[in-house]
Formats: structure tokens, C-alpha cells, sequence
């Protein structure tokens, strides 16, 4: 029989034991992040793609003397964005309108010598006179300059029947209680692919790049619900 003090040894053993397992101590309570994250569609996994009889290689994978760049469903580029707007414009308009009219009347039924008389001030050639000036002048302008520059790697959604490649990627990233998201889509050539699996952003045609955040620092630079309310009905 196991006596009591050889029962108290492998109990303390046990709890050590248990207590190292445990890892270290953490200042509040942690649990491992798991992403689940879904593969989408390769070139390899497609039916089609499987080598044709008598054959090793087939057109979902690139053969060992074949150019590594992204040429199939699945396959990684690297997106540099560089991307520089400025935009000015000015306009400036004058008009100057300046129009006189004059209708004189030397003899009216005796009632101009008559008016004379009681005027001797008065001129008969400007009996009636009309005239009109009008001038307008305008002047704006107006600019808008923006930047955005980073790399981001994307996959290869689809390709196209004249072979071009569709991209689409996004790239999260969270700096304390900041989140930024980075989107990019468009069509590139696989010619405009350089050698290092690269791509400018300035090559991919129908782009949509989206830079967006959100968290401590976009909650105070956004106005409250009530002032917007207030905007939406106030008819100034």
C-alpha cells in the first residue's frame, strides 16, 4: 500500500506539473485568435486542370523552366501603390453692357411750344430718353490634391478570355484601437507583371483602391447624430 507521505509527494507533483502547463500569467484574459480562413479557387483545383494522358505537367502548374510570375487562378502579385491627384481649375468672366436710347419730338399738336414756355430749360431733341447699363464679373477656383502610396499582395481572382489577370485583395491592419483597411481590385496584363511578381498601380485598368479606417481616431473626427440631424433640416 502507498502511504500517505508518497500520496502527498505525487499530489504536489501534480499540481506543479499542472500549474507549468498553464503558460505564463497574462495582465487580463487572453484567448488564441483562430482565423477560418476559406481558399477560394485555384487553377489546380479545377477538373480541367489535371495533366492530359501520357502528359506530366498540366496548365494549372508551371513546368520547372516556366516564368514564375502570376499567370493563373490563385496566384499572388504585389500591388505598388502610388497613386498622386492634383487637380486646379479657374475660371474668370466679365460682361459689360452699356445701351442708350433717345426720342426726340420737335412739334407735338403745339404742346411742345407750350412746355417750353413753362420750361425754357427743356431740350425737345431728349424729350424721351432711355437708358440701360449692366455689368457682371465673376471670378473661382478651384484644386484638390491627394496621395496614397504602400504595397499590398493580392491573389488572382479569375482570368480573363483575352488573358488578362482580375485581382482583388485586402490588407487589415489594427495599430491599438485603430483599424485601416486596405481594398484593391482592377485588371492588369500579364505582360505589365515584371519579374518580381509586381505591378504598378498606375497598370491596373477598372481599379478601385479604397483606404479606409476606423476606431478612436475616426469616431472623433465624425460629427454626432444629433448635428447631422440638425444639418439635414435646417433650411439656411
Amino acid at each position: 500500500m502507498i502511504s500517505t507521505r508518497t500520496k502527498r509527494v505525487f499530489g504536489t507533483m501534480g499540481v506543479l506539473a499542472f500549474l507549468m502547463g498553464c503558460g505564463p500569467n497574462h495582465i487580463q484574459g487572453f484567448t488564441p485568435r483562430h482565423r477560418i480562413h476559406k481558399p477560394g479557387e485555384y487553377a489546380a483545383g479545377k477538373a480541367d486542370a489535371r495533366p492530359t494522358t501520357g502528359s506530366l505537367f498540366s496548365e494549372a502548374n508551371g513546368g520547372l523552366l516556366q516564368d514564375t510570375r502570376a499567370q493563373r487562378v490563385g496566384d499572388i502579385v504585389i500591388i505598388r501603390i502610388d497613386e498622386q491627384s492634383d487637380a486646379r481649375g479657374n475660371a474668370t468672366t466679365k460682361l459689360t453692357r452699356d445701351n442708350k436710347k433717345s426720342l426726340g419730338v420737335e412739334n407735338l399738336a403745339g404742346l411742345v411750344p407750350a412746355i417750353k414756355r413753362l420750361s425754357p430749360d427743356m431740350d425737345p431733341a431728349k424729350l424721351l430718353a432711355l437708358a440701360s447699363a449692366s455689368e457682371f464679373s465673376g471670378d473661382g477656383a478651384t484644386a484638390r490634391k491627394g496621395a496614397l502610396t504602400g504595397n499590398i499582395s493580392v491573389r488572382v481572382k479569375d482570368t480573363m478570355p483575352n488573358g488578362d489577370l482580375y485581382l482583388e485583395g485586402t490588407k487589415v491592419v489594427l495599430i491599438n484601437n485603430e483599424e485601416y483597411h486596405l481594398y484593391v481590385s482592377g485588371l492588369v496584363r500579364p505582360a505589365d507583371v515584371g519579374q518580381d511578381n509586381s505591378v504598378s498601380s498606375s497598370r491596373v485598368a477598372d481599379a478601385q483602391i479604397e483606404f479606409t479606417g476606423r476606431g478612436d481616431i475616426a469616431e472623433q473626427q465624425d460629427r454626432g447624430w444629433l448635428a447631422k440631424l440638425l444639418d439635414k433640416i435646417n433650411p439656411f
